[in-house]
């Protein structure tokens, strides 16, 4: 998810991203996410000077921005070419981690939190598929489909591709996200056109 030419700041949260979208929050510490996005520890506590908490949602709205942008694509692209978009960059996130990782969002939202306190991790997380939701929705109703009709399309598409890349990471192959891909495609285009 990273990109070259950013700052140590950018790696440690594209980092911790990866590492939470291989193994989830609960099993990393600061130390291993330091390690793996290559930085030293010292400077993990500089930048998240709040701990894992506070680095972990950054690395949620990174991961959640990072697939919006996928999911905007060009200006004035449709809601379908926008769910292939966001089928492409989970496909890629897949193939390219041998089936290692998934959606760094799902990773935490899953997780039970340790407190009875909802972490901020957790809203972050519940934020971000908000997004996505609504960015759907959006995208739907200027595209001829009814408000309630395009906020539940969305709602399904978000947990389909969502539970379909957990599907994949399960049976080391894309089928689940491609058959679940393709029928969103028919729900969509049948919706935008009816």
């Amino acid at each position: 998810m990273a990109e070259s030419g950013t700052s140590s700041r950018e790696r440690i949260v594209a980092g911790a991203a990866d590492m939470m979208s291989r193994r989830g929050l609960s099993a990393m510490s600061i130390r291993k996410m330091a390690e793996h996005a290559g930085t030293p520890l010292g400077s993990t506590y500089h930048f998240f000077p709040e701990g894992k908490q506070q680095l972990a949602t950054e690395a949620v709205r990174y991961a959640g921005e990072w697939a919006v942008r996928a999911f905007r694509g060009e200006p004035g692209a449709g809601p379908d070419t926008g769910l292939m978009a966001f089928v492409d960059v989970y496909r890629t996130i897949l193939v390219e981690s041998d089936f290692h990782a998934g959606c760094p969002v799902l990773a935490v939202a899953i997780e039970e939190p340790q407190t009875d306190e909802i972490p901020p991790a957790l809203v972050a997380a519940a934020e971000v598929l908000d997004t996505w939701v609504g960015l759907l929705a959006t995208s739907l109703r200027s595209h001829g489909a009814e408000a309630e009709q395009a906020a539940q399309i969305a709602t399904l598409v978000v947990a389909a591709i969502e539970g379909a890349v957990a599907m994949c990471r399960a049976k080391r192959n894309t089928d689940p996200l491609d058959h679940t891909a393709a029928q969103l495609h028919a729900l969509i285009t049948g919706v935008i056109k009816g």
